[in-house]
């Protein structure tokens, strides 16, 4: 049974009806494979990289899932959500969007360790609701694939790109990105007055988790972070964010009324981790500075700049951004005892930032999944052939006499 998944019949009234038919994800795989070797000819020649270094690790996240997915799907198919979100970190309940012949669910959002998150994770609707997700360009290629086959996306990268599909039934209906569901970026969408009783819902979830932000974020060390981030608008409670060697905040994201925010605003890391902050370019020129004076970057408008902190020792710092600190442009690293991943060394042998969240799953995936899909090595060799800084190296380097 490995490398299939479940597709089930007919769905009447939330539940899932007939036998199961399973269709082949490997498959997927190989075509993707192909598609993106075939997309590099002579007036792109560099064209292929970055996206084949992007699927590649997604290709690795879905193969090494394959074992479990049949057993995933046919479980997660009911109503019990909280056991369905149960790894996802943005999930806070139900959001109530009924009343709206149309909404708009964001491919991409700030969360499971990145841009790794569907948002709002879980949405109810009226029957007969269209539901529209639309990409934010952000964390590598994405799609939208239903637990039950009812509707699948394209795998998109590009900002802007857009896929719908309209719910006429009640019921219950999960889906994932492919390539980073065991990364938990997982939604649902519950139709009319079906299942999902027990996910809790925005109203009460909301009030529950803010409480529990508040508690825990409270005794972080010796600092109150609800007082610090009183007039900060985008702060939510401490995303966790542990077990990476390098995480990644936007500067200048949309908050406090402008690109006046850090996005996240609130993370746990482990000790060692190494916090990048990225500016976005916008907002005007913002900078990174720590109330207790440990790290400070220059001032800065120009996007796509990097400020980089290792944070060594545990314990809760605080920043700001000194033009726009009355707006609210806060934010604080929670550092904890335990060490960081490994996944800064991971990415080392394709030289692409976007597969160091991946960590050890990319690489063991990758590879797993070119023994298991001749299209899948056929296009690591041909990214090992290309032209280019890296074409003909080996990796670990080896250090010369």
């Amino acid at each position: 049974m490995f490398g299939h998944r479940p597709r089930f019949g007919n769905h009447r009234d939330g539940l899932f009806t007939g036998t199961p038919t399973v269709e082949c994800r490997a498959g997927r795989v190989n075509r993707l494979a192909a598609s993106i070797m075939s997309s590099n000819d002579s007036t792109s020649p560099t064209l292929g990289r970055r996206t084949v270094l992007r699927l590649l690790g997604g290709a690795a996240v879905s193969t090494t899932a394959l074992g479990g997915v049949a057993d995933s799907a046919r479980a997660q198919s009911g109503t019990d959500l909280d056991s369905w979100f149960a790894q996802t970190s943005n999930y806070e309940g139900v959001v109530d969007e009924t009343g709206s012949s149309t909404v708009t669910v964001t491919v991409g959002s700030q969360a499971n360790g990145g841009a790794f998150g569907f948002g709002p994770a879980a949405v109810r609707v009226d029957p007969g609701t269209t539901v529209v997700w639309e990409w934010n360009g952000k964390g590598g290629s994405h799609n939208v694939a239903a637990s039950d086959g009812s509707f699948e996306s394209d795998l998109v990268g590009d900002s802007g790109h857009t896929f719908e599909h309209t719910f006429d039934t009640e019921g219950v209906y999960t889906y994932v990105c492919t390539p980073h569901e065991t990364l938990g970026m997982k939604g649902a969408v519950v139709v009319g007055d079906a299942g999902g009783a027990t996910a809790t819902e925005a109203a009460d979830s909301a009030g529950e988790g803010d409480s529990e932000a508040s508690a825990e974020s409270a005794g972080e060390g010796d600092v109150d972070l609800d007082a610090w981030f009183e007039n900060t608008s985008n702060f939510d409670g401490v995303e966790g964010q542990t077990g990476l060697r390098r995480v990644t905040v936007e500067v200048g994201s949309q908050a406090n009324g402008g690109a006046f925010g850090f996005g996240p605003a609130a993370i746990r890391v482990s000790k060692g981790t190494t916090v990048a902050w990225t500016w976005s370019g916008e907002g005007g020129s913002h900078n990174v500075v720590a109330e207790d004076g440990s790290f400070e970057s220059d001032l800065v408008s120009a996007g796509d700049h990097t400020f980089e902190h290792t944070f060594e020792e545990a314990g809760t710092y605080t920043y700001a951004c000194t033009p726009h600190e009355t707006l609210g442009m806060k934010g604080a690293v929670v550092v904890t005892d335990d060490e960081g991943g490994s996944n800064e060394q991971v990415a080392e042998p394709f030289g692409d930032p976007e597969t160091e969240r991946l960590g050890g799953i990319a690489l063991a995936g990758t590879f797993g999944a070119m023994l298991a899909s001749p299209a899948l090595f056929g296009a690591f060799m041909w990214l090992k052939g290309e032209g280019g800084e890296s074409a003909g190296e080996t990796y670990p380097k080896e250090k010369s006499e």
